[in-house]
């Protein structure tokens, strides 16, 4: 025999059947309805289901459906209908000064031979300095919450260096450089390269299937590295790529000359790369003859990005782009690699996809005014 009985009157029902029929309310809510006109007798036994019944069609359990029928029988329409409020029973033990220390210790230094600070590192320490006689890790994480601290997280950033009137002047004129309007006979195309480690598998991945992702194996097989060249006209939507096996003089030289036979019919090529040192004339002339190093030189015009700016490079928004589509996986070979990249280059090509640039030396001066030097008037 049950033991509470949920009899609604007129109203109640009404008011009931208009809650889940219209308007937004909290899903807590509209389930007791709907719990507490399945379970009304007032409408005689035909419509009436058990807790069982019911607690299946919603999804929940029937130990659910009999507490808010006693809530009902015992605190009356309104408390059933409402989500119950609950009481924590105890006092926070965070203060101020104990949240000040937590997050002091989350800023600082990890102990030694610890790589961060985690949640149970801190509520020891906290301990053991006596800032508290006790506390729980997951105290420190709801203090570390309102701080959006995470001190075992960290992401990387190119850090760059404070007021220099070095890298603002180099910065700019790149700048300047992306403003021009597009000229055939003088285009501006940004060059790159990135190492690509040859990864081949050891046991053959298990291909998806429905409801089931792809499996791959974590052992896999180092079988060297290479190095891909990525150079992109940003305002034409068109670039290059090489897959060499080393990145050298020799082969920036030779990359710069198949740059050079792509564009016979352009006057001069503006050349935007970042300074590393085999990026010079110098390897020109290590690797061709002088006549033909000097006449390749004269080609182009060099314009190096500042150190700890190689952010300001397009083609390494390309590169990132071709990572991401093409080269996050294992691949074994050379040759399939320069196979893939050639086949991404092809696709990437065909759309014309272009960079646009927004990032202006008029930004730079609002952005980025503690880069540049300060006078006294």
């Amino acid at each position: 025999m049950e033991k509470y009985i949920v009899t609604l009157d007129a109203e109640e029902r009404q008011q009931l059947e208009g809650l889940i029929s219209k308007g937004t309310h909290a899903v807590a809510k509209v389930r007791n309805a709907l719990i507490l006109l399945n379970c009304d007798t007032s409408q005689g036994l035909t419509g009436r289901r058990s807790s069982e019944e019911i607690a299946a069609v919603l999804h929940i359990s029937a130990r659910k459906v009999d507490r808010i029928k006693q809530r009902f029988v015992t605190e009356g329409f309104e408390a059933a209908l409402e989500r119950k409020a609950t009481s924590r029973g105890y006092e926070s033990k965070i203060d101020g000064d104990l949240e000040a220390h937590l997050v002091a210790m989350s800023c600082s230094q990890p102990p030694q031979g610890r790589t961060c600070w985690t949640l149970r590192l801190l509520a020891d320490k906290a301990v053991e300095l006596n800032y508290v006689e006790a506390i729980s890790y997951e105290t420190v994480r709801r203090a570390l919450k309102k701080r959006t601290l995470k001190p075992w997280k960290k992401v990387g950033w190119v850090i760059a260096p404070e007021a220099n009137a070095a890298f603002v002047a180099a910065m700019e004129n790149v700048l300047d450089i992306y403003k021009r309007r597009y000229d055939p006979a003088r285009p501006v195309v940004c060059m790159d390269e990135t190492p690509r480690q040859l990864i081949g598998q050891v046991r053959e991945p298990i291909a998806a299937s429905s409801g089931r992702v792809m499996r791959e194996d974590y052992e896999y097989q180092r079988l060297g590295v290479c190095n891909v060249f990525m150079a992109c006209e940003p305002l034409a939507g068109r670039r290059i790529t090489k897959v060499t096996a080393q990145k050298t003089k020799v082969d920036w030289a030779q990359f710069l000359d198949d740059i050079a036979q792509q564009y016979q019919q352009a006057q001069r090529i503006t050349l935007v790369m970042d300074n590393l040192n085999t990026h010079t004339p110098a390897s020109l002339y290590e690797t061709f003859e002088p006549q033909r190093a000097k006449a390749l030189w004269d080609r182009f015009e060099f314009v190096y990005t500042p150190k700890h700016g190689s952010w300001l490079n397009m083609a390494e928004i390309e590169l990132n782009v071709m990572i991401g589509q093409c080269l996050n996986r294992r691949i074994a070979s050379i040759e399939t690699l320069r196979q893939e990249v050639a086949a991404w280059q092809a696709q990437r090509d065909q759309f014309k996809a272009t960079i646009n640039w927004q990032f202006t030396s008029d930004s730079a001066r609002i952005k980025l005014k503690r880069l540049y030097p300060t006078f006294d008037l």
